[in-house]
């Protein structure tokens, strides 16, 4: 994972001294996620899973939470990034089946998919979520979109976060549910909601 991000941080409670050890801590996060879900994930084990003290993941986190998000927002930039430069209807089909293997098959697909269903319940997590998370990715997906409609290479009816919705609303559901994704699913939607236009 990338020790720097984009995207904005969370402040921090104390200060990081050994960057050997917060990726351990998010790599930790990680694995424990996947072997335990979301409510069976504690401080405690990150900390006997990472190698570190207790005390030390919270001077560096204020929760399990904060952790997750770190380890997401990573994570997403490396193996999930917004298309930039040239975009195009393709580029965007790309993104979008980069976007369902990360929720099926990447860990942090996981930890994504776990913040969500544990921000449907909890205010702070929602909160932290958006601010952190959805609202950056959000912004460029915004501008993924309106740099290809200034290309002429595609002409959704709808506005932009009604768009982006439409186009990952059932890959998030199937991941959620556990379903499979159709091998299809993708192109229909970009050819349905992106309507490229005839040259």
């Amino acid at each position: 994972m990338p020790a720097t991000s984009s995207q904005p941080r969370r402040p921090r409670s104390g200060p990081r001294r050994d960057e050997a050890a917060r990726l351990a801590v998010l790599h930790a996060a990680d694995d424990l996620l996947a072997e335990h879900g979301f409510g069976g994930l504690t401080v405690e084990a990150i900390a006997r899973r990472a190698g570190v003290a207790k005390q030390t993941i919270y001077r560096w986190w204020p929760s399990k939470v904060e952790i997750l998000l770190d380890t997401l927002i990573e994570d997403s930039e490396k193996s999930l990034p917004v298309p930039t430069g040239q975009v195009t209807a393709d580029s965007i089909r790309g993104y979008l089946r980069a976007f369902a293997r990360f929720l099926t098959r990447d860990p942090a697909g996981k930890v994504l998919l776990a913040l969500l269903a544990q921000a449907q319940h909890d205010p702070d997590t929602a909160e932290s979520f958006h601010k952190r998370y959805l609202a950056p990715r959000r912004t460029q997906e915004r501008d993924m979109l309106a740099r290809a409609i200034d290309a002429d290479e595609i002409s959704p009816e709808l506005g932009p976060d009604a768009t982006m919705d439409a186009l990952v609303g059932p890959i998030v559901y199937r991941a959620l549910t556990g379903a499979s994704m159709p091998r299809g699913l993708v192109d229909t939607l970009v050819e349905d909601l992106l309507r490229p236009r005839p040259n």
